[in-house]
């Protein structure tokens, strides 16, 4: 076994507070439990879920204080007594979505004497403190900047594809939202020769980079008429619809534009908590369906192996889903460029 250093103490964004910026913090690093895994972060995606939790939009925070993240890359440098899936030096990817392997309590840090909590998974930080079934080992030609996509989001939209809807070469799709999911969910149906496509975004910037995958067509979702426009390209409607925007506007939208007989809706968003969606129980009855998506169904030990093959084999440009690097020290401005929409999915690069 090789030998590492085994640091004491990490320096980590924490969410002191609903609406407040994350403040930066070394913490002290307690001895792992049983099932967990000290990972040394290279890099961490960062998902519009961060910026719901920051907001408080995901219902009553009892947490607080705490890390937040969780997509990320790097290598395992300790392993905790009950763990046998990985060993020291071995280069993983980490997730939100439960892999094989044990599930352990979230980590506890300390930061002078205060407690700062975390969960089963956890990336805004130089190293971390996780449970063994939110690591996957990283397909070896895969780079740790490209490996933090296959954390969250490439997973989530590709699974929708190819675990929850049974698409053909006929198959007409709508994706609403393209943000990480949306993007994702594109590039799995490119991957697969699916054709008839429309992409909906209030981005140009965005649809412009659909079209240069392949994307015959492309919606301002800005516009008034959507609903005539996409029955100017799918006359009954489409047959499936995948929606990533995360507002109950666009699951209504979503709904609305699949076909009557035999149209479903897929959603991966989640709207701020407490907010309904209203849909009719004539279109249910017609045959409409609706259905929410957790993760696309996706199981990672299984199914990134086969998704990394995919997007190779297709000769997909992952890259062109990433930002220049922020560092930790400018990840609130990352936060930032999000949520305005300034870029796709900040990427964190992590000093050591």
């Amino acid at each position: 076994m090789r030998k590492v250093n085994i640091p004491k103490t990490l320096k980590a964004a924490v969410l002191t507070g609903i609406n407040k910026p994350l403040e930066l913090r070394n913490l002290e690093i307690n001895d792992l439990l049983p099932g967990q895994v000290l990972v040394k972060i290279l890099y961490s995606g960062v998902c519009r879920s961060q910026l719901m939790e920051i907001e408080g939009k995901r219902g009553e925070d009892n947490w607080i204080p705490h890390l937040l993240g969780h997509e990320g890359s790097g290598i395992v440098i300790k392993v905790g007594s009950s763990v046998n899936k990985f060993q020291i030096g071995d280069e993983v990817i980490l997730t939100w979505i439960k892999c094989e392997g044990l599930e352990e309590q979230g980590a506890e840090y300390l930061s002078q004497g205060e407690i700062i909590n975390s969960g089963p998974v956890t990336t805004f930080s130089n190293y971390s403190v996780v449970s063994e079934n939110r690591i996957i080992k990283k397909p070896k030609n895969l780079g740790f900047d490209t490996a933090i996509l296959f954390g969250c989001a490439l997973p989530t939209g590709a699974g929708m594809v190819i675990n929850e809807i049974n698409v053909n070469s006929e198959s007409s799709v709508v994706v609403i939202g393209l943000g990480g999911i949306g993007m994702s969910a594109i590039a799995m149906l490119l991957s697969l020769k699916i054709k008839n496509i429309i992409a909906l975004d209030i981005s140009a910037k965005k649809l412009d980079l659909v079209k240069s995958w392949g994307v015959n067509h492309t919606i301002d979702a800005s516009k008034p008429n959507i609903q005539e426009l996409v029955q100017e390209i799918f006359p009954d409607g489409a047959e499936f619809c995948i929606e990533s925007a995360g507002r109950v506007s666009t699951i209504e939208l979503g709904f609305s534009l699949v076909n009557r007989n035999k149209g479903k809706l897929l959603f991966a968003s989640h709207p701020p908590e407490g907010e309904k969606i209203r849909l009719s129980p004539h279109e249910l009855i017609s045959g409409k369906s609706i259905a929410g998506s957790w993760g696309g169904a996706i199981d990672p030990d299984r199914d990134i192996p086969i998704l990394y093959h995919n997007f190779i084999s297709a000769n997909f440009p992952l890259n062109s889903l990433l930002t220049k690097p922020y560092s930790l020290l400018d990840i609130n401005k990352a936060l930032e460029d999000l949520e305005s929409g300034k870029v796709l999915r900040p990427l964190i690069k992590m000093e050591h």
